[in-house]
């Protein structure tokens, strides 16, 4: 794991994608602002679930700190 720059937010190191997938609705988190590898995929029952979940995590891109968002997301 790289060190950051303590300025840079989580929003500019991730990204998050929802999609209705072969298994139901996704919700992934993306390393490189979108352009890099999968770093979290979550399952959702319904589109409702996959979006709300979504809007967390691209809240939380932006309040957490780099370290604190991937000890919450595991990533």
């Amino acid at each position: 794991m790289a060190t950051e720059d303590p300025q840079t937010s989580a929003a500019e190191i991730y990204a998050v994608e929802v999609e209705d997938g072969d298994q139901g609705w996704e919700v992934r988190i993306v390393g490189s602002a979108a352009t890099g590898p999968v770093v979290s995929l979550r399952h959702c029952a319904t589109e409702t679930e996959a979006r709300t979940y979504a809007s967390t995590v691209i809240q939380h891109l932006d309040w957490l700190s780099v370290p604190k968002f991937r000890e919450y997301y595991r990533v």
